[in-house]
């Protein structure tokens, strides 16, 4: 065991605690990921600044729940695939794509499976995409602002899954039911 705590507003480093304030507000509680995080205030900023820029984004909204789950597949980060399983079910992304992203397998929608390569690629060959790749991904009807969103939202991604790595963060309750190992991808 690594050590790391898990803080909430009351006992978070002081600048943390505004932080984890605005995440119960927002989710009703604070993530054992924030809670984590809150050890070093700026990765937690940094981590929100991502994730509100990658909400932003031009991606549509299933795609982005593909990059999130992928690069948390990819990267074996049990906790995220748990969160980012039950967020994408919440959002109505279907049970069988969401099951498939877990699963490490290819997606029937063109479009939805092109994000799913991509992302798998950046993450696996750390940036150094085939220009090919990046065309098929054009070719699926996305765009090359489209690519460097994924490149944020990898960006997002790896700050959450290192630092789960890193820290073991407990699972939280309400990602209880969508619980991943890494034995489950491929």
């Amino acid at each position: 065991m690594s050590g790391f705590r898990t803080y909430d507003e009351s006992d978070a480093p002081e600048a943390a605690r505004p932080m984890l304030q605005a995440a119960r507000k927002r989710m009703g509680f604070v993530t054992t990921l924030a809670g984590v995080m809150a050890e070093s205030p700026e990765l937690l900023a940094g981590y929100n600044a991502l994730a509100e820029q990658f909400g932003k984004s031009s991606l549509p909204g299933p795609a982005k729940h593909v990059v999130w789950i992928t690069a948390s597949v990819e990267n074996g980060c049990e906790y995220c695939v748990a969160a980012h399983s039950t967020m994408a079910l919440r959002a109505r992304v279907p049970a069988e794509v969401v099951e498939a992203l877990r699963d490490g397998k290819p997606l029937p929608d063109e479009a939805l499976e092109a994000a799913r390569r991509l992302t798998r690629l950046m993450v696996a060959q750390r940036g150094w995409v085939d220009d090919a790749d990046v065309e098929a991904f054009l070719a699926a009807g996305y765009t090359r602002r489209h690519v460097l969103d994924i490149v944020l939202g990898v960006g997002m991604k790896t700050l959450s899954n290192y630092t789960n790595h890193i820290a073991h963060t407990p699972l939280d309750p309400a990602w209880q039911d969508q619980e991943w190992t890494r034995d489950q991808a491929i």
